[in-house]
């Protein structure tokens, strides 16, 4: 029996779309890929996006930049008090590649003139404790923070930086590759600062015991970073082809894929619901 077909106000989508929503990765293209303005150029400039859209593109890079300039207040301490001096030298690579991120957003803010500027010079202006997300207004206050930070928090980074990939506003677009190929570094780290505190104990830093209660308390921040289940802003991301998952769909892919990666380091992932702030 042939299916029926998708409702009229059903987001359209394009070949490739379903590759890039199943987390696969496409050839640079420069048509919009889903939502409703699926198989038209992308937009290249300012001027050309639609206002609504426009709000909405702002609003998520000034969540990008903030998350990235908070990052920086948060790492900077540990550049002196790292363990090794390895540790040291990726801790300022991190540092450095917010830094670069979180012009990157900046640069895109830029595109929307006066009140783009406006924001930047807000952004640059704030202050440790000032941020939108709970999790970047938390210290780092021993090594373990630092470790699961940058396994649990980053990669939520990574999740949206991937759901942007292929969007409809190409300069963003174009931005990605660079982007995630650094933030790579970040989750090989915090993965590896975990597993030498559960196999080598107080020889490198800490125990196992403070390295499962860092994955207790960054684990609820991270899953509350993807934003509330049913969002009308996620819906609307994805209908102007911005973003390529809706937040619980993100949310849900993390959670399987950090769950193998906590079991391999010898440590447990606390239940989804635990301490959570955002549902």
């Amino acid at each position: 029996m042939a299916s029926s077909p998708p409702p009229a106000d059903a987001p359209r989508t394009r070949a490739g779309a379903a590759s890039l929503k199943d987390g696969g990765t496409i050839a640079p293209v420069r048509e919009i890929l889903w939502g409703s303005s699926a198989g038209v150029h992308k937009y290249e400039t300012a001027e050309e996006v639609p206002p609504d859209m426009q709000q909405l593109l702002v609003k998520l890079m000034v969540v990008q930049a903030d998350t990235e300039f908070a990052s920086i207040q948060q790492h900077r301490p540990w550049l002196d008090r790292a363990p090794t001096l390895e540790d040291r030298w990726i801790e300022s690579r991190i540092i450095a590649d917010e830094a670069r991120h979180g012009l990157q957003a900046c640069r895109i803010l830029r595109d929307f003139g006066e009140r783009g500027q406006q924001l930047i010079d807000e952004l640059l202006a704030k202050r440790e404790g000032e941020h939108k997300l709970d999790a970047f207004n938390m210290a780092f206050d021993a090594w373990s923070d630092v470790g699961a930070f940058t396994c649990f928090v980053d990669r939520v980074g990574v999740y949206q930086l991937r759901a942007f990939q292929e969007c409809s506003y190409g300069p963003l677009a174009r931005a990605m590759p660079l982007m995630l190929s650094e933030e790579q570094l970040h989750l090989n780290f915090g993965a590896s600062v975990l597993r030498r505190m559960v196999h080598d104990g107080p020889k490198y830093a800490g125990t196992p015991a403070e390295a499962q209660a860092a994955v207790n308390k960054w684990y609820p921040r991270a899953l509350d970073m993807f934003g509330h289940s049913n969002s009308d802003t996620s819906r609307r991301a994805i209908e102007f082809g911005l973003k390529r998952w809706t937040n619980e769909e993100a949310r849900e892919r993390y959670i399987r894929e950090v769950s193998g990666l906590v079991g391999n380091l010898g440590l447990t992932l606390p239940p989804a619901e635990f301490d959570r702030h955002v549902l």
